[in-house]
């Protein structure tokens, strides 16, 4: 359900920057979910985000099985979905938090890509429903998200991986941060083109402001919606950038698209974690952008990116960080 092409915008700089692939993926994205859309109410942007979601699903992997449950609290009940592959002993538990802005998206919207997680890592993958803004403000969404993580390292003895994209990138990382003196914290985290709070002058603000699929007037409309006003900007469960101490977590491993104004955010990051001791890399997608991972059928660029991806997160729920870098068949920036 493509826009009609002569109604798309100009491409500017990236008309021969992307892949033609990816330019058909992107004027099918804007087709479903225009960018004036954030002009209607959430509602209606909720019922058309999801109809897309539901036109790009790949289906499961053979041998993927999935249960809904709930993770109760004494406040609420938050939905998870838990995806095992039948008849295989699982080795890690990837805790897993969808994109969407914070206000998009839910056990649905990411449902594929979590069962190719599991299919491709052999690990039970659990996928968190958090509530979503604007109905109910940060922390809310955080707390889910912490609440599920718990849940986790309260039934399963397994090694915790935890996982998130965009608004979810988000979420893991300020779980991690929450987490990692508990004698449960998590083996690793990865982040795929996170949301972490980072500063708007950064080189991939600048650069890329006006990014297909997320500019930095819509990274903004997702901040302000996501938090109260007087809401401080340096609560780091809010902007884990915005945190002063990076030590003690978990390896991390950040991976960004190169055309996304939230790109640097992940160098910033890589560069603080090893700043304070730990082990953390980050790896720039090139010629890809923010939500890459749902253009991975068609993309062969996304392909690749997705599978090093599932690749990460192998690695570090079997404690193999040293085969982590470097990452071959990919431009890397590493310290």
């Amino acid at each position: 359900m493509a826009g009609d092409p002569t109604d798309r915008p100009c491409r500017g700089k990236y008309a021969d920057r992307l892949d033609a692939e990816l330019w058909d993926y992107i004027d099918e994205v804007n087709g479903w979910y225009p960018p004036e859309i954030v002009a209607v109410p959430i509602a209606e942007q909720r019922a058309v985000y999801d109809q897309m979601c539901a036109a790009f699903h790949q289906g499961h992997p053979d041998g993927v099985t999935t249960s809904d449950g709930l993770v109760a609290t004494a406040a609420h009940a938050t939905p998870v979905r838990r995806y095992r592959m039948a008849g295989k002993a699982a080795a890690a538990v990837v805790v897993y938090y969808h994109g969407g802005g914070f206000v998009l998206g839910g056990l649905e919207s990411h449902d594929d890509i979590c069962a190719e997680i599991c299919a491709g890592t052999g690990f039970e993958v659990v996928s968190a429903d958090y509530r979503l803004a604007p109905e109910h403000l940060h922390p809310a969404s955080f707390d889910d998200a912490f609440a599920v993580f718990e849940w986790a390292a309260a039934t399963s003895a397994l090694p915790i991986v935890l996982c998130g994209e965009s608004a979810g990138g988000n979420l893991a990382a300020a779980v991690a941060q929450a987490t990692r003196r508990h004698g449960r914290h998590a083996v690793g985290q990865v982040l795929i083109y996170p949301e972490l709070g980072g500063d708007e002058t950064g080189r991939s603000h600048v650069e890329h402001a006006e990014a297909p699929l997320l500019t930095i007037a819509d990274i903004e409309f997702y901040r302000r919606i996501r938090a109260a006003p007087e809401q401080s900007q340096h609560d780091p469960t809010l902007a884990p950038l915005r945190d002063r101490d990076f030590s003690g977590l978990p390896p991390t491993i950040i991976v960004t698209a190169e055309c996304d104004p939230l790109s640097s955010d992940g160098e910033v990051y890589r560069d603080r974690i090893l700043a304070a001791g730990g082990q953390a890399w980050w790896r720039e997608e090139k010629r890809l952008v923010h939500s890459f991972l749902r253009a991975r059928p068609t993309v062969p660029r996304a392909a690749e990116a997705f599978a090093r991806i599932v690749s990460d997160i192998a690695r570090l729920g079997a404690g193999d960080e040293a085969q982590i870098s470097p990452l071959v068949g990919v431009e890397e920036r590493s310290a």
